[in-house]
């Protein structure tokens, strides 16, 4: 069963079109949590291209590492004093970013929270981002699928984003560990579970220096870890070279977020059994159209009907699909990937 759970965002992609005034004088933000991750380099893509289509000025900020909490603040701060009309914003520190947010509000720009919720969401005007639960979700209950009855007694890595737990992580992870049967008591928060099947949660920064570093302290913690969940794909790829030193990268179980380019490919050598892919470019395109009609009229983009936020597509991507979960073929998602 391969069901194109990404058809709703591609949807968008073909409806999406330049249905906007001439965007002259219009000044607008794009605030990352780096530049230096693909995805971040293909959601400055999208926004990069669509303000030049809609004729709007665009100025792009980023952290110098994810977790670069002061120099997002900074760049808020920047964007209301030079006049923009609305901000995108991937943030390092969900919650610390809201009062530095309000004020760009108070002052009349649009600020739109783009893949990462804020905490609360509607602290930004607008979410527009992959269902990061449900990408958990699907990567959980594909490998609990993929393993069958052995999933009774897996050893499960958890290798998570940050101690301060933005919500992006919080929510893949969360997601993983339902799809894959596990109670998360608080689901606003990762590390409170106490199934014996999860060896331990440790931190990788989404990229692959700690995505290494992170397995290698689970790996001295229990050595019998078959099941490894990573926030993302640099942080899988960190993993794998650290299984590969101990000789275990064929009998470990890696699953991603991300559905780049490069962890599509991983997919295809087995490097990753299953990732879930998300849209980077329609979020950011999507956003500065959203900041174009504001500009315009004063119109605010609306959430997906039932959700708090606007869904911008997410699919599993794995050559073995299992029963039961949805999924799309490596092959289709080379076609959609980006990075």
């Amino acid at each position: 069963m391969k069901k194109l759970i990404a058809g709703t965002a591609m949807a968008l992609v073909a409806t999406a079109g330049a249905a906007f005034a001439d965007g002259h004088g219009v000044s607008a933000c794009l605030i990352t949590k780096t530049d230096t991750n693909p995805f971040f380099v293909k959601m400055r893509e999208g926004a990069a291209a669509k303000a030049e289509e809609l004729g709007i000025n665009l100025s792009s900020f980023a952290g110098k590492v994810d977790g670069d909490h002061e120099t997002q603040v900074q760049a808020i701060e920047t964007c209301i004093a030079n006049g923009a009309k609305g901000i995108l914003l991937t943030a390092s520190d969900t919650a610390s970013i809201v009062p530095v947010v309000q004020q760009a509000r108070d002052a009349g720009l649009l600020v739109i929270a783009l893949d990462t919720p804020l905490e609360p969401i509607d602290a930004a005007d607008m979410t527009f981002a992959t269902d990061n639960f449900l990408a958990g979700e699907l990567i959980g209950a594909w490998a609990a699928a993929t393993l069958g009855d052995a999933a009774a007694d897996a050893k499960i890595g958890m290798l998570d984003l940050a101690i301060s737990q933005p919500t992006v992580g919080v929510l893949r992870d969360q997601g993983f560990l339902t799809g894959f049967g596990i109670d998360v008591k608080d689901p606003n928060k990762w590390g409170d579970e106490d199934d014996p099947r999860i060896v331990g949660n440790d931190v990788t920064a989404g990229n692959e220096e700690g995505g290494r570093r992170a397995m290698e302290n689970l790996l001295a913690k229990d050595p019998s870890i078959n099941v490894v969940y990573t926030i993302n794909e640099p942080a899988a790829a960190g993993a794998y070279e650290a299984l590969k030193a101990i000789g275990r990268e064929n009998d470990v179980l890696i699953v991603s977020v991300d559905g780049g380019c490069p962890g599509v490919q991983n997919v295809a050598e087995g490097v990753i059994g299953a990732t879930s892919q998300q849209y980077p470019l329609l979020m950011a395109s999507l956003g500065i159209e959203a900041i174009a009609q504001w500009a315009k009229d004063g119109t605010k983009p609306a959430a997906t009907e039932g959700k708090a936020f606007f869904d911008t597509g997410v699919a599993l991507v794995t050559d073995k699909p299992a029963d039961g979960v949805d999924s799309i073929s490596v092959a289709e998602g080379k076609d959609l990937c980006w990075g």
